[in-house]
């Protein structure tokens, strides 16, 4: 058997089968290896299973990394609207819900299937259940020509291979339990790349002591509210959890804040802030508690407004106290203790520092032939999308840089 590919990428999600297919159409041998059981987990799982598989409105302002200008090559190159026409290309069914996201009618099996058929009809050799042991690089004759005097040997439990380009897209470190593991970082830093500190992104809040107590008794109660920390602000719908805080508005806030940071909730983004002084005047004799509970869920009004005040007559209650009332309703301030860490985040943060590799070709600077895509670049979406259209558009530069180099 002929072990020696142009191409062998070690990781078979969303990036890794995005660039074997882009790859192999293009007329290159590509070799995909995972340790999982089954390519593609993490697109089967996706949107309650009916993969939001990009988002209509993807620009680089929805992209967390250290260099913020990285991710527009690969987004120029291969867009949201390119991958919408594989997909209509495909015959897959989809919808859009709110914030320009798109789901598969069906499900998220088809655009695995759009992915897996090129890797078949054009050979791709897909391993699974394959642990790399080792990767070493060499170099060969200089006679040959530049790009073949690099090549790459990786050693599997089961043989070994060769190739002259080696493309890592083996994710981040979300979600163990689906099989992440920090092989493409450790990786890199032995290839002495710079990485920047992952950490778990889009992930919801924990508390201690007497929040969490006080946030246990709303647990499954859902309110759209707009959520500030660090100067990013989101406006989402916010879930109660027995743990703490989640739903999408504070995953996405969670991507930016950090261990010791307050976030400041509005429970009433559509709310006037001189609402309240208005219904004084339209309802005097109406008491508190019973306007409030109008405007919010009765238990989230008796927890931000306990015992007395809230039985007290809107005419009783003067225009300073009522400000502050609001003030509370629209600047609710809380401390998280931290998040829920990899076990649930939807994404990591941080990775193999942009800086080290090419924008145009995902390409390492410092090594010649060695290419890092999808989640395991510091490059993070928002929540909507964002993330898989990360993967697709990194997926197919390193390919086609790989087809044109």
């Amino acid at each position: 058997m002929n072990n020696t590919y142009d191409i062998i990428i070690i990781g078979a999600g969303a990036a890794g089968l995005m660039c074997a297919a882009t790859a192999a159409e293009l007329g290159k041998s590509v070799l995909l290896l995972d340790h999982a059981e089954k390519a593609g987990k993490k697109i089967l799982i996706s949107g309650g299973g009916r993969c939001n598989f990009t988002n209509r409105f993807t620009k680089a302002d929805n992209f967390i990394s250290n260099n913020p200008h990285f991710c527009k090559s690969a987004l120029a190159r291969f867009s949201a609207h390119d991958f919408i026409a594989m997909v209509e290309a495909a015959g897959i069914a989809y919808h859009e819900r709110k914030h320009g996201q798109l789901f598969c009618d069906d499900s998220a099996k088809n655009i695995l299937e759009m992915l897996m058929a090129p890797c078949r009809e054009h050979g791709v050799s897909i391993q699974l259940n394959t642990k790399v042991k080792s990767i070493s690089e060499d170099y060969q004759p200089k006679n040959l020509h530049p790009k073949q005097q690099h090549q790459f040997t990786i050693e599997t439990e089961r043989d070994s291979f060769s190739c002259t380009s080696l493309v890592i897209a083996t994710g981040g470190l979300s979600i163990p339990k689906m099989g992440a593991t920090p092989f493409g970082v450790t990786l890199a830093e032995r290839f002495g790349l710079n990485i920047i500190q992952p950490v778990a992104g889009l992930v919801p809040f924990t508390f201690t002591g007497q929040e969490k107590e006080s946030l246990q008794s709303l647990a499954g109660m859902s309110l759209d509210v707009s959520v500030q920390c660090r100067g990013h602000v989101f406006n989402e719908a916010m879930l109660f959890t027995h743990r703490g805080l989640s739903g999408p508005a504070m995953l996405q806030i969670s991507s930016y804040w950090q261990p010791g940071d307050t976030l400041s909730i509005n429970l009433l983004p559509k709310l006037a802030s001189h609402a309240l002084l208005n219904l004084k005047k339209q309802r005097p004799n109406a008491q508190l508690s019973t306007v409030l509970c109008e405007l919010l869920a009765k238990r989230l009004v008796h927890l931000l407004m306990p015992g007395e005040p809230g039985q007290t007559k809107m005419r009783q209650i003067n225009d300073k106290q009522l400000q502050h009332i609001t003030a509370l309703l629209q600047n609710w301030q809380l401390k998280p203790n931290g998040t829920e860490g990899y076990r649930t985040a939807e994404v990591t943060l941080g990775g193999v520092d942009t800086n080290e590799l090419s924008s145009k070709t995902m390409q390492s600077k410092k090594v010649p032939g060695l290419y890092f895509i999808g989640e395991v670049v510091d490059v993070s979406g928002h929540l909507g999308g964002f993330n898989f259209q990360w993967a697709w558009s990194s997926g197919y530069a390193a390919a086609m840089a790989i087809y044109e180099s």
